[in-house]
Protein backbone atom coordinates (compact mmCIF):
# COMPACT_ATOMS: atom_id res chain seq x y z
CA UNK A 1 0.00 0.00 0.00
CA UNK A 2 1.61 3.14 -0.91
CA UNK A 3 1.60 6.49 0.64
CA UNK A 4 -1.38 8.41 -0.52
CA UNK A 5 -3.31 4.57 0.59
CA UNK A 6 -2.11 4.84 3.89
CA UNK A 7 -3.31 7.96 4.14
CA UNK A 8 -6.82 7.39 2.86
CA UNK A 9 -6.84 3.95 5.34
CA UNK A 10 -5.99 5.76 8.57
CA UNK A 11 -8.16 8.48 7.52
CA UNK A 12 -11.17 6.83 7.35
CA UNK A 13 -9.82 4.03 10.34
CA UNK A 14 -10.21 6.88 12.68
CA UNK A 15 -13.21 8.14 11.10
CA UNK A 16 -15.10 4.79 11.54
CA UNK A 17 -13.98 4.60 14.88
CA UNK A 18 -15.22 7.79 16.02
CA UNK A 19 -18.63 7.16 14.13
CA UNK A 20 -18.74 3.81 15.31
CA UNK A 21 -18.13 4.55 19.83
CA UNK A 22 -20.75 7.80 18.89
CA UNK A 23 -23.56 5.96 17.68
CA UNK A 24 -23.03 2.83 19.84
CA UNK A 25 -23.18 5.26 23.56
CA UNK A 26 -26.27 7.00 21.53
CA UNK A 27 -28.09 3.61 20.88
CA UNK A 28 -26.79 2.19 24.28
CA UNK A 29 -27.99 5.31 26.33
CA UNK A 30 -31.20 5.08 24.57
CA UNK A 31 -31.73 1.39 25.46
CA UNK A 32 -29.84 1.37 29.10
CA UNK A 33 -32.63 4.35 29.89
CA UNK A 34 -35.62 1.68 28.91
CA UNK A 35 -34.08 -0.98 31.18
CA UNK A 36 -33.12 1.46 33.68
CA UNK A 37 -36.86 2.06 34.73
CA UNK A 38 -37.31 -1.96 34.76
CA UNK A 39 -34.59 -2.52 36.88
CA UNK A 40 -35.00 0.28 39.53
CA UNK A 41 -38.26 -0.99 39.70
CA UNK A 42 -37.67 -4.39 40.63
CA UNK A 43 -34.72 -2.93 43.07
CA UNK A 44 -31.31 -3.87 41.91
CA UNK A 45 -28.03 -1.97 42.37
CA UNK A 46 -26.33 0.28 39.92
CA UNK A 47 -24.08 -2.74 38.98
CA UNK A 48 -26.40 -5.22 37.99
CA UNK A 49 -27.82 -2.39 35.82
CA UNK A 50 -24.41 -1.42 34.46
CA UNK A 51 -23.66 -4.53 33.60
CA UNK A 52 -27.11 -5.79 32.11
CA UNK A 53 -27.02 -3.09 30.04
CA UNK A 54 -23.83 -3.19 28.73
CA UNK A 55 -24.11 -7.06 27.91
CA UNK A 56 -26.44 -5.71 24.98
CA UNK A 57 -23.12 -3.71 23.44
CA UNK A 58 -22.50 -6.37 20.77
CA UNK A 59 -26.18 -6.72 19.69
CA UNK A 60 -25.79 -2.76 18.92
CA UNK A 61 -22.38 -2.78 17.20
CA UNK A 62 -23.71 -5.51 14.40
CA UNK A 63 -26.63 -2.76 13.97
CA UNK A 64 -24.12 0.63 13.97
CA UNK A 65 -20.98 -0.83 12.41
CA UNK A 66 -22.06 -0.75 9.02
CA UNK A 67 -23.85 2.45 9.20
CA UNK A 68 -20.41 3.99 10.84
CA UNK A 69 -18.33 2.56 7.74
CA UNK A 70 -21.01 4.52 5.75
CA UNK A 71 -21.02 7.50 7.23
CA UNK A 72 -17.38 7.51 7.94
CA UNK A 73 -16.44 7.15 4.26
CA UNK A 74 -19.13 9.95 2.86
CA UNK A 75 -17.50 12.24 5.20
CA UNK A 76 -13.91 11.64 3.92
CA UNK A 77 -14.95 11.39 0.24
CA UNK A 78 -16.51 14.58 0.74
CA UNK A 79 -13.59 16.61 2.95
CA UNK A 80 -11.06 15.18 -0.54
CA UNK A 81 -13.38 16.07 -2.60
CA UNK A 82 -13.26 19.96 -0.78
CA UNK A 83 -9.87 19.93 -0.32
CA UNK A 84 -9.46 19.03 -4.38
CA UNK A 85 -7.12 15.76 -3.49
CA UNK A 86 -10.11 13.73 -5.40
CA UNK A 87 -9.05 16.30 -8.57
CA UNK A 88 -5.35 15.73 -7.67
CA UNK A 89 -5.29 11.92 -7.46
CA UNK A 90 -7.40 11.36 -10.47
CA UNK A 91 -5.12 14.25 -12.73
CA UNK A 92 -2.34 12.09 -11.11
CA UNK A 93 -3.80 8.75 -12.57
CA UNK A 94 -4.40 7.22 -9.38
CA UNK A 95 -7.15 4.92 -10.64
CA UNK A 96 -10.43 4.28 -9.15
CA UNK A 97 -9.44 0.54 -8.48
CA UNK A 98 -6.53 1.65 -6.54
CA UNK A 99 -9.35 4.12 -4.69
CA UNK A 100 -11.18 0.88 -3.37
CA UNK A 101 -8.20 -0.69 -1.63
CA UNK A 102 -7.70 2.00 1.09
CA UNK A 103 -11.70 2.06 1.72
CA UNK A 104 -12.26 -2.08 1.19
CA UNK A 105 -9.62 -2.70 3.75
CA UNK A 106 -10.59 -0.86 6.31
CA UNK A 107 -14.89 -2.38 5.42
CA UNK A 108 -13.48 -5.52 5.45
CA UNK A 109 -11.89 -5.48 9.15
CA UNK A 110 -14.78 -3.96 10.16
CA UNK A 111 -16.82 -7.10 8.33
CA UNK A 112 -14.47 -9.29 10.05
CA UNK A 113 -14.98 -8.03 13.66
CA UNK A 114 -19.10 -7.90 12.64
CA UNK A 115 -18.88 -11.84 11.88
CA UNK A 116 -16.81 -12.12 14.97
CA UNK A 117 -19.82 -10.99 17.01
CA UNK A 118 -22.46 -12.10 15.37
CA UNK A 119 -21.27 -15.57 15.43
CA UNK A 120 -19.80 -15.79 18.96
CA UNK A 121 -19.86 -12.60 20.88
CA UNK A 122 -23.70 -11.68 20.40
CA UNK A 123 -25.22 -15.24 21.14
CA UNK A 124 -22.66 -15.29 24.26
CA UNK A 125 -24.08 -12.12 25.65
CA UNK A 126 -27.60 -12.37 24.79
CA UNK A 127 -27.84 -16.26 26.39
CA UNK A 128 -25.64 -14.58 29.61
CA UNK A 129 -28.17 -11.05 29.39
CA UNK A 130 -31.35 -13.84 29.58
CA UNK A 131 -29.45 -15.41 32.48
CA UNK A 132 -28.86 -12.08 34.07
CA UNK A 133 -32.50 -11.23 33.84
CA UNK A 134 -34.13 -14.27 35.06
CA UNK A 135 -31.89 -14.16 37.80
CA UNK A 136 -32.51 -10.43 38.75
CA UNK A 137 -36.37 -11.62 38.79
CA UNK A 138 -35.61 -14.62 40.70
CA UNK A 139 -33.89 -12.22 43.65
CA UNK A 140 -36.85 -9.57 42.99
CA UNK A 141 -38.62 -10.23 47.13
CA UNK A 142 -34.93 -9.79 48.81
CA UNK A 143 -34.33 -6.53 46.99
CA UNK A 144 -37.77 -5.36 45.93
CA UNK A 145 -40.28 -5.03 48.79
CA UNK A 146 -40.25 -2.26 50.40
CA UNK A 147 -41.16 -1.56 54.21
CA UNK A 148 -44.36 0.19 54.04
CA UNK A 149 -44.81 0.11 50.37
CA UNK A 150 -47.03 -1.70 48.45
CA UNK A 151 -45.40 -3.04 44.70
CA UNK A 152 -46.54 -5.28 41.97
CA UNK A 153 -45.02 -7.88 40.02
CA UNK A 154 -46.71 -10.47 37.19
CA UNK A 155 -50.08 -9.88 38.92
CA UNK A 156 -48.63 -9.99 42.39
CA UNK A 157 -48.96 -7.33 45.47
CA UNK A 158 -46.85 -7.44 47.89
CA UNK A 159 -46.72 -5.41 50.97
CA UNK A 160 -44.48 -5.77 54.15
CA UNK A 161 -44.98 -3.53 57.38
CA UNK A 162 -41.26 -3.83 58.92
CA UNK A 163 -38.22 -6.00 57.65
CA UNK A 164 -35.74 -7.32 60.60
CA UNK A 165 -31.89 -7.79 60.70
CA UNK A 166 -32.25 -11.11 60.58
CA UNK A 167 -34.64 -11.08 57.49
CA UNK A 168 -37.67 -11.78 59.01
CA UNK A 169 -40.78 -9.74 57.55
CA UNK A 170 -43.51 -8.59 59.77
CA UNK A 171 -46.72 -7.82 58.52
CA UNK A 172 -47.17 -9.36 55.01
CA UNK A 173 -49.99 -8.90 52.55
CA UNK A 174 -49.59 -10.68 49.38
CA UNK A 175 -52.56 -10.87 46.85
CA UNK A 176 -52.66 -12.60 43.98
CA UNK A 177 -55.17 -11.31 41.22
CA UNK A 178 -53.45 -12.54 37.85
CA UNK A 179 -57.37 -14.17 37.01
CA UNK A 180 -60.02 -11.25 36.74
CA UNK A 181 -62.50 -13.70 38.13
CA UNK A 182 -61.15 -14.92 41.25
CA UNK A 183 -58.73 -12.94 43.85
CA UNK A 184 -56.21 -14.75 46.44
CA UNK A 185 -55.14 -12.70 49.59
CA UNK A 186 -52.76 -13.83 52.02
CA UNK A 187 -52.34 -11.94 55.59
CA UNK A 188 -49.57 -13.38 57.60
CA UNK A 189 -47.79 -11.70 61.36
CA UNK A 190 -44.18 -13.23 60.09
CA UNK A 191 -42.39 -14.52 57.32
CA UNK A 192 -39.26 -15.36 55.73
CA UNK A 193 -37.43 -15.41 52.39
CA UNK A 194 -35.86 -19.47 52.80
CA UNK A 195 -34.01 -20.97 48.99
CA UNK A 196 -35.16 -24.29 48.75
CA UNK A 197 -33.75 -27.08 46.27
CA UNK A 198 -36.55 -26.04 44.19
CA UNK A 199 -36.32 -22.42 44.42
CA UNK A 200 -37.30 -19.30 46.38
CA UNK A 201 -40.10 -19.82 49.35
CA UNK A 202 -41.36 -17.44 51.27
CA UNK A 203 -42.84 -19.08 54.36
CA UNK A 204 -45.57 -17.36 56.02
CA UNK A 205 -46.60 -18.05 59.21
CA UNK A 206 -49.84 -17.61 61.41
CA UNK A 207 -52.42 -15.97 58.64
CA UNK A 208 -54.91 -16.39 56.93
CA UNK A 209 -55.86 -16.99 53.04
CA UNK A 210 -58.90 -15.39 51.85
CA UNK A 211 -60.85 -16.45 48.43
CA UNK A 212 -62.95 -14.20 46.56
CA UNK A 213 -64.60 -15.36 43.13
CA UNK A 214 -66.45 -13.12 41.49
CA UNK A 215 -68.42 -10.09 42.51
CA UNK A 216 -70.12 -11.53 45.00
CA UNK A 217 -68.68 -10.91 48.47
CA UNK A 218 -70.92 -14.41 49.31
CA UNK A 219 -68.43 -16.10 47.24
CA UNK A 220 -65.60 -15.18 49.75
CA UNK A 221 -64.06 -18.15 52.08
CA UNK A 222 -61.33 -17.93 54.68
CA UNK A 223 -58.82 -20.52 55.29
CA UNK A 224 -56.79 -19.99 58.58
CA UNK A 225 -52.89 -21.30 59.00
CA UNK A 226 -50.02 -21.74 61.01
CA UNK A 227 -47.79 -22.01 58.53
CA UNK A 228 -47.91 -21.33 54.82
CA UNK A 229 -45.38 -21.85 52.34
CA UNK A 230 -45.87 -19.51 49.11
CA UNK A 231 -43.53 -20.50 45.63
CA UNK A 232 -41.82 -17.18 44.60
CA UNK A 233 -40.36 -19.27 41.54
CA UNK A 234 -43.48 -18.29 39.59
CA UNK A 235 -42.13 -14.81 39.87
CA UNK A 236 -39.10 -15.26 38.34
CA UNK A 237 -40.24 -17.65 35.25
CA UNK A 238 -42.93 -18.39 34.06
CA UNK A 239 -42.50 -21.80 32.68
CA UNK A 240 -41.48 -23.15 35.71
CA UNK A 241 -37.74 -22.47 36.44
CA UNK A 242 -36.88 -23.63 33.02
CA UNK A 243 -35.39 -19.94 30.57
CA UNK A 244 -36.61 -20.41 27.50
CA UNK A 245 -34.31 -19.08 24.94
CA UNK A 246 -35.00 -17.15 21.77
CA UNK A 247 -33.26 -18.54 18.57
CA UNK A 248 -31.02 -14.70 19.14
CA UNK A 249 -30.53 -15.89 22.13
CA UNK A 250 -28.66 -19.18 21.54
CA UNK A 251 -25.38 -20.18 20.25
CA UNK A 252 -24.63 -20.47 16.12
CA UNK A 253 -23.69 -23.87 16.46
CA UNK A 254 -26.46 -24.92 18.64
CA UNK A 255 -29.08 -23.21 15.68
CA UNK A 256 -26.64 -25.22 12.91
CA UNK A 257 -27.27 -28.67 14.36
CA UNK A 258 -30.91 -28.34 15.26
CA UNK A 259 -32.99 -30.45 13.52
CA UNK A 260 -37.07 -30.26 12.79
CA UNK A 261 -38.00 -32.84 15.02
CA UNK A 262 -35.89 -30.81 17.94
CA UNK A 263 -38.43 -27.96 17.75
CA UNK A 264 -41.90 -27.84 18.27
CA UNK A 265 -43.25 -26.32 14.99
CA UNK A 266 -42.11 -25.42 11.61
CA UNK A 267 -42.82 -21.98 12.51
CA UNK A 268 -40.02 -22.48 15.05
CA UNK A 269 -37.67 -23.92 12.86
CA UNK A 270 -38.31 -21.06 9.90
CA UNK A 271 -37.51 -18.32 13.01
CA UNK A 272 -33.35 -20.50 13.68
CA UNK A 273 -33.49 -20.24 9.86
CA UNK A 274 -34.29 -16.61 9.70
CA UNK A 275 -31.29 -16.34 12.82
CA UNK A 276 -28.80 -17.84 11.35
CA UNK A 277 -29.22 -16.02 7.96
CA UNK A 278 -29.17 -12.69 9.82
CA UNK A 279 -25.75 -13.54 11.77
CA UNK A 280 -24.69 -14.71 8.25
CA UNK A 281 -25.36 -11.85 5.77
CA UNK A 282 -24.59 -9.31 8.40
CA UNK A 283 -20.52 -8.75 7.48
CA UNK A 284 -21.82 -8.11 4.15
CA UNK A 285 -23.27 -5.12 4.77
CA UNK A 286 -20.48 -2.98 5.64
CA UNK A 287 -18.33 -4.23 1.82
CA UNK A 288 -22.16 -3.44 0.33
CA UNK A 289 -22.12 0.30 1.72
CA UNK A 290 -18.84 1.51 1.21
CA UNK A 291 -19.21 0.41 -2.37
CA UNK A 292 -22.45 2.59 -2.29
CA UNK A 293 -20.53 5.02 -0.95
CA UNK A 294 -17.74 5.49 -3.80
CA UNK A 295 -20.21 4.54 -6.59
CA UNK A 296 -21.97 8.01 -5.57
CA UNK A 297 -18.84 9.95 -4.30
CA UNK A 298 -16.12 8.28 -5.65
CA UNK A 299 -15.41 10.61 -8.55
CA UNK A 300 -14.71 14.61 -8.55
CA UNK A 301 -17.34 16.65 -8.66
CA UNK A 302 -17.15 20.14 -9.72
CA UNK A 303 -20.64 21.99 -8.05
CA UNK A 304 -21.84 21.90 -4.70
CA UNK A 305 -25.36 20.57 -5.88
CA UNK A 306 -23.95 17.59 -7.75
CA UNK A 307 -22.25 16.30 -5.02
CA UNK A 308 -25.33 17.22 -2.18
CA UNK A 309 -27.84 15.05 -5.28
CA UNK A 310 -24.93 12.44 -4.85
CA UNK A 311 -24.91 12.30 -1.33
CA UNK A 312 -28.84 12.08 -0.66
CA UNK A 313 -28.94 9.23 -3.45
CA UNK A 314 -26.54 7.11 -1.73
CA UNK A 315 -28.49 7.69 1.70
CA UNK A 316 -31.49 6.53 -0.02
CA UNK A 317 -29.23 3.46 -1.78
CA UNK A 318 -28.61 2.51 1.57
CA UNK A 319 -32.26 2.79 3.17
CA UNK A 320 -33.50 0.76 0.79
CA UNK A 321 -30.70 -1.77 0.66
CA UNK A 322 -30.85 -2.27 4.44
CA UNK A 323 -35.02 -2.57 4.14
CA UNK A 324 -35.08 -4.83 1.92
CA UNK A 325 -32.39 -6.96 3.13
CA UNK A 326 -34.28 -7.01 6.77
CA UNK A 327 -37.83 -7.90 4.80
CA UNK A 328 -35.85 -10.63 3.77
CA UNK A 329 -33.82 -12.66 6.51
CA UNK A 330 -36.79 -11.04 9.12
CA UNK A 331 -39.53 -12.24 6.80
CA UNK A 332 -38.49 -14.18 3.92
CA UNK A 333 -36.74 -16.62 5.04
CA UNK A 334 -38.36 -17.64 7.72
CA UNK A 335 -41.65 -18.10 6.24
CA UNK A 336 -39.42 -20.10 2.78
CA UNK A 337 -36.02 -21.46 2.13
CA UNK A 338 -35.85 -19.44 -1.28
CA UNK A 339 -35.64 -15.99 1.26
CA UNK A 340 -32.61 -17.24 2.24
CA UNK A 341 -30.94 -16.51 -1.29
CA UNK A 342 -33.05 -13.34 -1.81
CA UNK A 343 -31.13 -12.23 2.06
CA UNK A 344 -27.72 -13.10 0.71
CA UNK A 345 -28.16 -11.84 -2.69
CA UNK A 346 -29.24 -7.87 -1.62
CA UNK A 347 -25.97 -7.42 -0.07
CA UNK A 348 -23.95 -9.19 -2.87
CA UNK A 349 -25.53 -7.82 -6.04
CA UNK A 350 -25.66 -4.31 -4.68
CA UNK A 351 -21.65 -4.77 -4.11
CA UNK A 352 -20.92 -6.07 -7.53
CA UNK A 353 -23.02 -3.78 -9.12
CA UNK A 354 -21.45 -0.53 -7.06
CA UNK A 355 -18.20 -2.36 -7.86
CA UNK A 356 -18.90 -2.15 -11.24
CA UNK A 357 -19.83 1.79 -11.25
CA UNK A 358 -16.69 2.57 -9.19
CA UNK A 359 -14.61 0.77 -12.08
CA UNK A 360 -16.55 2.43 -15.00
CA UNK A 361 -18.29 -0.54 -16.59
CA UNK A 362 -21.25 0.72 -15.84
CA UNK A 363 -22.42 4.51 -15.79
CA UNK A 364 -25.18 5.79 -14.33
CA UNK A 365 -26.67 9.41 -15.08
CA UNK A 366 -29.18 11.04 -13.45
CA UNK A 367 -32.65 12.44 -15.04
CA UNK A 368 -31.96 15.68 -15.69
CA UNK A 369 -35.76 16.78 -14.72
CA UNK A 370 -34.83 15.40 -11.40
CA UNK A 371 -31.33 17.06 -10.36
CA UNK A 372 -33.00 20.55 -11.82
CA UNK A 373 -35.59 19.60 -8.81
CA UNK A 374 -32.80 18.88 -6.42
CA UNK A 375 -31.08 21.84 -7.42
CA UNK A 376 -34.71 24.33 -6.84
CA UNK A 377 -35.17 22.60 -3.34
CA UNK A 378 -31.51 23.05 -2.44
CA UNK A 379 -31.76 27.30 -3.47
CA UNK A 380 -35.05 27.45 -1.83
CA UNK A 381 -33.70 26.00 1.71
CA UNK A 382 -30.23 27.50 1.05
CA UNK A 383 -32.36 31.19 0.57
CA UNK A 384 -34.86 30.98 3.74
CA UNK A 385 -31.92 29.56 6.08
CA UNK A 386 -30.03 33.39 5.09
CA UNK A 387 -32.85 35.02 5.36
CA UNK A 388 -33.91 33.39 9.21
Amino acid sequence: MNLVSRYIARQFGFAFLVCLVVLTLLAWMVGALREFNVMTAQGQSVLVFLAISSLALPALMVVVAPLAVFVAAIWLLQRLNAGSELVVLNAAGYSPARLITPFAGIAALAAAGIAAITLYGQPASQHELTNWRVAAAADVVQHFLKEGQFTTLRGYTFHIRERQSDGTLLGIFVQDARDKNKTITYIAETGKVVDSPTGLILVLNNGSLQQHEGGNASNASIVTFDQYQFDLSQLANDDNDTVNFKPRDRYTDELWNTKLADVKSVVEMGRIRGELVDRFTAPLYPIAFIFIALAALGQARTTRQSRASASVFAILGVLVVRIIGFIATQSLSVHSTSGVYIAFGVPILTSVFCLCVVLGWIRLSVPRGLMDWFSDVTSRLTSRAARA
